[in-house]
């Protein structure tokens, strides 16, 4: 059984907690670690959710990248916030971040879109994500067409492309417990400090 969540254990400081959280399931080579549900929602207010993969966290916030002209990120402009879910299943575990969003800085993006595999970085050219295709030639062409045009580490970054970082201002940390008793703590930031309650299963 993991160890329980219980006050007397916790760091006052949630990023610490998920650092303590992220490494343990880091060296337990539990499956697709830094996969995240990343939940936004339009300027109505219709959700919507899908995996994506978390590229770095720090002090400031998580960060993914994605297609600046894709759905999610024409949900994130007209309503920057969101909401990040990872689930550990080995482990019992699942972390909640609500927070605002906001794009990363050119530099940030281009240093990261450097050490991406070539086809990675040739894909992100290729699809204009979102977009309606008629079929996947269209998008096979096109890569073609791009191993052409860009040899292996000439390949710049698009204008369209980059990251964004959730800046967090409640986390919710899961524990798995038998008899579905489980434990939930939540952290709420309060200016410059954070609120810690547990809640009921």
């Amino acid at each position: 059984m993991e160890t329980p969540l219980r006050e007397s254990n916790l760091n006052p400081d949630p990023i610490e907690q998920f650092v303590r959280w992220y490494t343990e399931v880091e060296k337990q080579s539990v499956d697709m670690y830094d996969a995240m549900t990343l939940a936004t929602a339009d300027a109505s207010g219709m959700p919507s959710a899908r995996m994506v993969l978390l590229k770095g966290f720090d002090k400031d916030g998580f960060v993914f990248y994605t297609n600046y002209s894709s759905t999610k990120a024409q949900e994130l402009e007209a309503n920057p916030r969101a909401c990040l879910v990872f689930y550990w299943k080995e482990v019992q575990r699942q972390v909640r971040i609500w927070g605002t969003v906001e794009k990363v800085s050119r530099e940030e993006s281009e240093a990261y879109f450097q050490t991406r595999p070539y086809d990675s970085q040739l894909g992100a050219w290729a699809s204009h994500q979102s977009s309606i295709i008629p079929d996947r030639n269209v998008l096979e062409k096109r890569f073609e067409e791009l191993t052409q045009k860009y040899p292996e580490n000439k390949v710049p970054l698009p204008d369209f492309w980059g990251g964004y970082r959730v800046i967090p201002a409640v986390f919710e940390f899961w524990q798995g417990r038998p008899s579905r008793l489980h434990d939930r703590i939540k952290y709420t930031k309060k200016d410059e400090t954070w609120e810690i309650v547990r809640l009921a299963p």
